[in-house]
């Protein structure tokens, strides 16, 4: 069989710079790419935060992992009339996620840490060589089993803190749904995927996904998993889409 790939539906918000490696893609191979996230983030109020009976200023450094847990932190902060020290320390999982935090704080009076590739445990050991600090992760209601397991192992004091909800971002009935290859990056999108189309057949349509939870996830779902990453060489999954393009690309021309 011939693989034609023509439209990708990728399932995050479109990114914010023109530089996105997507959008090379898209031009290197003549595909559509669109972006078009299967969940989405809702609010914690004050009221249900109180519930997990956590003080913000017992802690001294704060850890992110997405820019929208900034958001949340902050508004939360906000709505319960905290104001957080200058002496604060802030942990990101990327610089990206740091810089964000200029929204918010003035940069560079503020301790801000980050790791150079954007995965989790080298953030993890970052944090480790500082073991004098209480942290408080900010994070979803709903764990990635990965960043949970490397959490576990952290012999820091390391607090969850949930701010904010992952639920499924339906699909309207008028939205059309036509695609050659999908990509999730976390198991909730294909539980989001099986509410939104549970007649669904993979057929011909490339599945492709990035992290082992969520691969498992499609495994679950008795779905055919043509795309894993990350692999050795190709941390990301723009570098994984790449490659997979340029095999599909030779097989056409056969």
């Amino acid at each position: 069989m011939t693989l034609k790939i023509r439209n990708i539906l990728v399932s995050q918000p479109q990114p914010t710079t023109e530089k996105s490696p997507y959008f090379d893609i898209s031009e290197k191979y003549g595909v559509k790419i669109v972006f078009r996230p299967f969940i989405k983030v809702e609010p914690i109020g004050a009221k249900d935060f109180r519930t997990q009976r956590i003080s913000i200023l017992d802690y001294s450094a704060i850890i992110f992992n997405a820019r929208h847990g900034i958001d949340h932190f902050f508004r939360l902060c906000e709505e319960l009339r905290i104001t957080i020290p200058e002496t604060m320390k802030y942990f990101c999982v990327t610089e990206s996620v740091a810089v964000y935090l200029q929204r918010y704080i003035h940069y560079r009076k503020r301790k801000v840490f980050y790791g150079a590739n954007g995965k989790f445990s080298e953030l993890i050991t970052i944090i480790n060589k500082h073991p004098e600090e209480k942290y408080l992760f900010i994070t979803s209601d709903v764990q990635n089993d990965e960043t949970a397991a490397l959490l576990e192992k952290s012999k820091n004091e390391i607090t969850k803190a949930v701010m904010y909800k992952t639920v499924s971002n339906d699909f309207d009935p008028s939205e059309e749904f036509d695609y050659d290859m999908l990509l999730f990056f976390s198991p909730i999108g294909i539980a989001s995927l099986q509410k939104n189309f549970p007649n669904f057949v993979q057929g011909d349509i490339q599945i492709g996904c990035y992290g082992a939870t969520t691969a498992q996830a499609v495994r679950d779902a008795n779905l055919r998993l043509d795309l894993e990453c990350p692999l050795p060489g190709m941390p990301s999954m723009t570098m994984a889409l790449d490659n997979f393009l340029k095999e599909n690309l030779k097989k056409t021309r056969k």
